[in-house]
């Protein structure tokens, strides 16, 4: 397929993992992609995966203003424009319950995993010729979660951010987002390393998830086979939430 021939697409926290596999997919179907991260020699390694003609990486923090002014300037000098952006990055440097919680950990929590979002979006506005955005929350920001009580906290927020920016940037630009359960990442091997087997049986479709199981959901919801589709987030769960808890 070619459904984003002639775009580009920016993806924060993209030199490994979901970001990567949503990249792959995109350029796969003829985008070019601009991809973010903190580490610089992992960014390289992922453009040469893409393909250096038609990938670029941007080193920084998604929650600073500079990194993020340098990513899109980028975007529309190296490839002429930018229509899609996804809101891949995201930290949990917190374990343990909500009562425990440091307060600047919160604070960077949310400054990365919603305010950081909130920028972009503006940022990639602003630039002129954006047409979808893709927030990448979590099933955690559905229901409570042990000891990563914060974490959801986080991603319930950038689930009613979604719905507000579709709201009002609407009709000239979509804004979705994806609730994807336990996927295999490094950002997630808390949450089933050591005991997966036992951590699946919550799974209808019994396995966890690979971040190719996140990319084709992204690309979709990107996509103009999605215009019609705007303020919603889709789980993306291996059927979990379809099982009664207990």
């Amino acid at each position: 397929m070619d459904r984003f021939q002639g775009r580009t697409a920016l993806i924060t926290g993209a030199s490994r993992g979901i970001g990567l596999a949503v990249a792959r997919r995109l350029v796969s179907e003829g985008a070019s992609v601009v991809i973010t991260g903190r580490d610089e020699e992992a960014l390289r390694a992922a453009v040469a995966e893409l393909g250096e003609e038609r990938a670029a990486g941007v080193a920084g923090r998604a929650d600073d203003a500079e990194h993020r002014a340098a990513a899109i300037a980028h975007a529309l000098e190296r490839f002429g424009g930018l229509h899609h952006l996804v809101n891949n990055a995201g930290v949990n440097p917190a374990w343990g319950p909500l009562t425990e919680l440091d307060p600047g950990v919160a604070r960077k929590i949310l400054e990365v995993n919603v305010l950081a979002a909130l920028e972009w979006t503006r940022d990639a506005l602003a630039a002129g010729n954006l047409r979808a955005v893709l927030n990448m929350a979590s099933i955690a920001g559905t229901a409570a979660s042990d000891n990563i009580g914060f974490y959801g906290v986080s991603k319930a927020g950038l689930i009613n951010m979604t719905a507000q920016l579709a709201e009002e940037l609407a009709p000239a630009v979509r804004v979705n987002a994806l609730a994807p359960a336990v996927v295999k990442t490094r950002l997630s091997k808390a949450l089933y390393e050591g005991r997966e087997e036992l951590v699946v049986r919550a799974y209808p479709l019994a396995r966890l998830g690979v971040p190719e199981d996140v990319a084709g959901p992204a690309a979709f919801l990107l996509s103009e086979d999605a215009a019609w589709i705007t303020g919603q987030t889709l789980k993306v769960d291996g059927g979990a939430g379809i099982r009664p808890v207990g």
